[in-house]
């Protein structure tokens, strides 16, 4: 039977989800990858584990993680209903729905009629009653957003999702999400986007976050594991480039880019960390966010990234210097 670490509170940050009343870890953990269906049971519960005994309490998933698709969501929940029940009450669980999910016009975007049906089958999958925040996964071009907010402030109203929330909006319509949704007093809890040293565009979403008090959260903090020492001398066999994965490809990881990524590497020696390590405190402070979400193939993973924690400080020169790096 699991016991939690008994410390597991003392060293995590947590920060607060702009000016509402939740806090979440400075550090989260995805189901992304390596949860699904073909991921091996005893590795991704020891993940899971490890992540809550450093007091990660935040576990971040999608109808559609897997793959199979749905599959992530019922590997959680069988973890749920024994390791991890007596902690329920501790946990942030969140999960989403707008990609494609079933066949047909009702299985993908942002109508009404998508928003509570998966929201219906993802607590099935992970046998809860509630989510503890739900998310519209992808901006719908063709559905009234009026719908959309609407189906997540009825979500919340009855019950099954304590907060809302919103991902890969851009500025312009995260702004307008967020005002309808505080018209209909429930606000956006949070807004989740790509962020990472190397991916910088969502900085132009920090003025609306901070305006409509939401927090921010950020996936893909070490840009599909490139900034990381993993790639400095060559793309190694076993690696997520040399699988040919849709997220990164061998074409992603140019001379220009190594260059630069050597020159952080160096950078973090000199800080005493390990480019992961610096990289995922950078992005929380230039990215003003509440939260960057980790993804790992085994817990050890896990317990090198909280290390990060031990140093967050940057001085202003060691910013300028990453920012003459990155241009």
């Amino acid at each position: 039977m699991y016991i939690a670490n008994e410390n597991r509170y003392d060293k995590m940050v947590y920060n607060r989800s702009g000016k509402t009343g939740l806090k979440l870890p400075a550090m989260s953990l995805g189901l992304w990858h390596n949860f699904g269906s073909g991921s091996n049971y005893d590795n991704m519960l020891d993940i899971v584990k490890t992540s809550f005994d450093l007091g990660i309490t935040h576990f971040d998933l999608a109808n559609n993680y897997g793959p199979t698709p749905g599959s992530a969501e019922e590997n959680f929940g069988k973890m749920l209903a024994t390791d991890l029940k007596p902690y329920r009450d501790e946990l942030i669980i969140s999960t989403k729905a707008g990609y494609d999910m079933w066949p047909g016009p009702y299985g993908n975007f942002g109508s009404k009629k998508y928003l509570v049906a998966s929201l219906d089958q993802s607590l099935k999958r992970m046998g809860l009653d509630y989510v503890d925040i739900y998310y519209h996964h992808r901006p719908d071009p063709e559905t009234p957003l009026w719908e959309t907010m609407d189906a997540l402030a009825g979500i919340v109203r009855q019950g099954k999702a304590l907060y809302v929330a919103l991902s890969n909006y851009s500025p312009e319509r995260l702004k307008e999400a967020a005002t309808i949704l505080k018209e209909m007093n429930v606000p956006c809890l949070i807004h989740q986007h790509r962020y990472s040293m190397l991916e910088r565009g969502s900085e132009a979403l920090i003025p609306v976050v901070e305006e409509a008090g939401m927090g921010s959260i950020a996936f893909c903090p070490l840009a599909q594991g490139l900034l990381t020492d993993k790639y400095l001398n060559g793309i190694p066999a076993d690696s997520r480039a040399a699988g040919k994965s849709v997220f990164l490809s061998e074409k992603a990881i140019t001379e220009e880019k190594i260059a630069k990524i050597a020159k952080l590497n160096d950078m973090a020696k000199d800080r005493g960390q390990s480019l992961a390590q610096m990289a995922l405190v950078w992005a929380l402070k230039q990215g003003r966010l509440t939260s960057v979400i980790l993804g790992a193939s085994r817990a050890s993973q896990v317990v090198e990234n909280v290390k990060a924690l031990d140093n967050m400080e940057f001085t202003d020169e060691e910013m300028k210097k990453i920012d003459e790096i990155l241009k």
